[in-house]
């Protein structure tokens, strides 16, 4: 035996040992069981523990706890055949924080080949890990609510294995525009939080949650399908929601609607994250027609919520080029003065006919304009096509009243809409006091935003309408603070006059009356209806009884036709 050799080895063995010891390296060394024996001062300085308390102990005192048994199993599997082992390990210190090392681990070998002591030398790369962790809460996590965002899903999604079954809830906040719009953003802001929340609680280890931005989340559910499972999750989802939330100690009721599609991963799914995107579209699908139900509910996906996507998905498309395409066209109904017969006004009305899907009803595009934003250049163009035709008719000689404009939430808002309509006025040189714009309930409910928008429009000299009154939110509060002019009775009080109805329709005209508004019914269709209004003293109506929507260039005609007619003759020509 070469005693010379193996002298000289273990004298390097310990110069190796005392220069890592004095060198600026975290550095343990211990028996082949794990149990310390030597660590220098930086050891102590980054673990908080003195060279008394871990010298004698097992190596195990600043476990954390974050790797799994299976990390470690394989880091003493390579080092107890013999090899380094290096890696990135999570420690905590005596103080309850935590720590990050880089290690390598080196093992002594006695004769036999066996370990028989241990040189961990580590650097702290905390910092590091911090950054990226940062780094990773930016790109995985949403912001606002801690929750994942949609690269972590892909991430989620692309480990999932071929046949497995998905379960996706997409949940949608049911009117969370307009609590933002009453009680603030940063409101709206603690909602969603506290909304998170209460949807965290709800799943399992396995599920997968996803802020999905503005008021939506999407819950996927990991080998849920059967039916009766899915609709006892998405009970206790809505039971969520029973109890209000508290914002300053004032209890808000905050509601959901949920689409809900079951899915099975099929071979022909090459990209996971692709099928992940197609489940969650039906979820998507299924929670419009959950919202159409009117809310604080779920749906189920079928084939024809998908036909009625693949129609919405062509409308968005067509929608963005039927301006330029010059695809809108713009018709007119009359307002006809209960006690006169005559026209007094005229009610502006956008159409919309697609060369693709033919001819689509407001109700289904209008909102799909402002939801796009398109809103806003449309409705300046109704705007100015529409004073130009006032114009065009004063110059006939035809002078009504008002002609009014409806007007969205998303106009009104918007930054530029009383400069546009400064210019427009300007442009076409009509008087401001037959323009009459028509607002929705929802449009002034936030009265401290509305109300500085509906007082300059006034000092323009237009006139402001609530339409579709009796529907929405509107206080005699909020009437009281706001200069309008008329208020129109929804249609859906005329239609069937029973004595609720009558009750309502009393009251409305009454209010309008000791508030000096003009009060306007609409959808009058039968002469039962007319002679009732009139008995009530409404001041005008609108609706099929008298003409439906027409072209601009039919309006002259029937102007002129009721123009010297009495109510009476109007009658028995009908």
């Amino acid at each position: 035996m070469n005693y010379e050799a193996e002298l000289n080895k273990e004298l390097k063995k310990r110069q190796d040992i005392e220069t890592a010891l004095n060198e600026s390296s975290i550095v343990a060394i211990t028996d082949h069981r794990g149990v310390i024996q030597l660590v220098n001062d930086k050891f102590t300085e980054l673990s908080k523990y003195t060279k008394e308390e871990l010298v004698g102990s097992y190596h195990n005192i600043v476990n954390s706890g974050y790797h799994s048994r299976a990390f470690f199993h394989n880091l003493w599997k390579t080092i107890g055949t013999g090899k380094v082992w290096k890696g990135e390990i999570k420690n905590k210190a005596k103080d309850g924080t935590y720590y990050w090392v880089d290690t390598t681990i080196v093992p002594f070998l006695n004769d036999n080949g066996r370990p028989y002591q241990y040189i961990a030398i580590r650097h702290d790369i905390t910092k590091r890990k911090q950054y990226e962790e940062t780094i990773k809460q930016l790109a995985y996590y949403d912001q606002l609510t801690s929750l994942p965002n949609r690269h972590l899903l892909r991430e989620w999604g692309n480990n999932l294995e071929e046949n497995h079954m998905i379960t996706v809830f997409f949940l949608d906040i049911d009117r969370f525009k307009s609590l933002n719009d009453n009680y603030g953003h940063y409101a709206g802001d603690v909602i969603l939080q506290k909304v998170a929340d209460r949807l965290w609680r709800c799943l399992r280890e396995s599920d997968f949650i996803v802020r999905e931005g503005g008021d939506e989340f999407i819950i996927l559910l990991d080998n849920v399908y059967k039916h009766e499972d899915v609709e006892a999750f998405a009970g206790e989802i809505i039971g969520q929601f029973e109890k209000p939330i508290y914002l300053d100690h004032q209890a808000i009721k905050v509601t959901t609607s949920i689409g809900i599609s079951i899915n099975q991963l099929q071979s022909e799914y090459d990209d996971r994250s692709k099928a992940i995107e197609t489940f969650i579209r039906k979820a998507d699908t299924a929670m419009y027609h959950a919202k159409k139900q009117g809310g604080n509910t779920y749906c189920f996906n079928t084939q024809s919520q998908n036909y009625d996507m693949e129609r919405y998905q062509q409308m968005e498309h067509e929608l963005r080029f039927a301006l330029e395409n010059d695809q809108f066209t713009i018709v007119y109904q009359p307002f006809i003065g209960l006690q006169s017969g005559q026209i007094v006004g005229l009610e502006s009305l956008l159409r919309w006919h697609s060369p693709r899907l033919g001819t689509v009803s407001p109700v289904e595009f209008i909102p799909l304009l402002e939801e796009l934003g398109l809103i806003i250049p449309v409705g300046k163009w109704i705007l100015k096509s529409v004073c130009y035709q006032l114009k065009a008719w004063q110059d006939e000689g035809i002078y009504l009243q008002r002609v009014s404009v409806n007007v969205s939430p998303v106009q009104l808002r918007h930054r530029d809409f009383i400069k546009d309509l400064k210019a427009i006025l300007t442009d076409t040189k009509i008087d401001p006091a037959y323009l009459d714009l028509e607002l929705t309930e929802g449009a002034i409910l936030n009265v401290s935003e509305s109300a500085a928008v509906i007082n300059e429009l006034q000092a323009l000299g237009v006139s402001i309408s609530i339409d579709d009154f009796g529907t929405g939110y509107s206080s005699l509060s909020y009437l009281k603070q706001l200069p309008i002019n008329t208020l129109k009775i929804d249609k859906s009080f005329i239609h069937n006059l029973d004595f609720d109805e009558e009750v309502i329709v009393n009251t409305i005209i009454t209010m309008a009356q000791n508030l000096n508004f003009t009060v306007l019914a609409e959808g009058i269709e039968s002469y039962d209806q007319l002679a009732y209004l009139q008995s009530q003293k409404c001041h005008e109506g609108q609706g099929f009884y008298w003409s439906k929507p027409v072209n601009a260039s039919a309006i002259p005609k029937l102007y002129n036709t009721m123009k010297h007619d009495q109510h009476d003759a109007l009658i028995s020509k009908h």
